[in-house]
């Protein structure tokens, strides 16, 4: 699933080719994605002006003329930009056409991203509005991680994957952020101490700094705007490297469930 680097990555990669740009026809071929998407927006979007792209979470939010567009990828989701002229294929579900003759298109094989319309605050919806703080917002700290941790039982990787605690800490680099901050990931939250909480937020902030860098990480389906892969994947310290050999200490990476979700670690360098 694009976690928060792969949708930055596509963030950056289409805002030139749809700001400022005017949607000139919209093209629903497929409304049964994750929601339907919404019967009125052909109508709706026509002759707006995409003002700019923003991202909250993994939500890319079209800042249009008289609301926003919001959009998630989904599992297997991926954006084009495209002649509106190309072949269509046939996981091409959503399009917006623009009056320069190019057109963005939502790929989805899976049909769980998608499409909504918000007028008003965006932040409001009910998607967003119980979403914690972006990480690599000045305000998310150590700090606010031991704050928010107190008196939690869940184990720390849990708690920093709870898009209530933090946004965009998805699976994968959680484990290389804990991994990074040395602390193994079963440990309760709320015996995590303070500067142990610093090391961890600084962690967050480098590990999806430098994914972004790279493209993201691409395990299965990711795919950039332009089809590259992420290239994340080539710096992974433990995640999916369970048995080969960690690379600080050499000791075999462990891999054990934790909420359901395999989780990496090393026994040695993390404690």
């Amino acid at each position: 699933m694009p976690e928060l680097p792969e949708v930055e990555t596509t963030r950056v990669g289409i805002a030139p080719h749809v700001s400022g740009r005017t949607i000139s026809k919209v093209v629903v071929r497929n409304a049964s994605l994750r929601w339907p998407v919404p019967s009125n927006l052909v109508r709706t979007l026509r002759r707006q002006t995409v003002q700019s792209l923003e991202r909250r979470a993994k939500y890319l939010l079209f800042r249009l003329d008289r609301g926003h567009l919001m959009l998630h990828l989904g599992m297997s989701g991926s954006l084009r930009i495209n002649p509106i002229d190309i072949e269509v294929g046939p996981y091409d579900h959503f399009e917006l056409q623009f009056a320069d003759g190019q057109c963005l298109r939502l790929r989805d094989p899976r049909r769980f991203g998608s499409v909504h319309y918000v007028t008003g605050d965006v932040s409001q919806h009910p998607l967003l509005a119980s979403l914690g703080p972006e990480p690599l917002d000045e305000h998310f700290s150590g700090d606010y991680l031991y704050q928010r941790s107190r008196k939690r039982r869940q184990s720390v990787k849990t708690f920093i994957m709870d898009s209530r605690t933090v946004v965009g800490v998805g699976n994968i680099y959680a484990s290389e952020s804990l991994y990074e901050a040395g602390i193994l990931p079963g440990r309760q939250a709320g015996r995590v101490s303070r500067a142990r909480y610093d090391q961890l937020a600084g962690a967050i902030k480098s590990v999806l700094q430098r994914a972004i860098a790279k493209g993201g990480t691409t395990l299965r389906d990711f795919i950039s705007f332009a089809g590259q892969p992420g290239y994340f994947r080539h710096d992974l310290q433990v995640y999916d490297r369970a048995g080969e050999p960690c690379r600080g200490c050499g000791q075999p990476v462990r891999n054990k469930r934790l909420g359901q979700r395999s989780t990496f670690y090393c026994s040695r360098c993390q404690s």
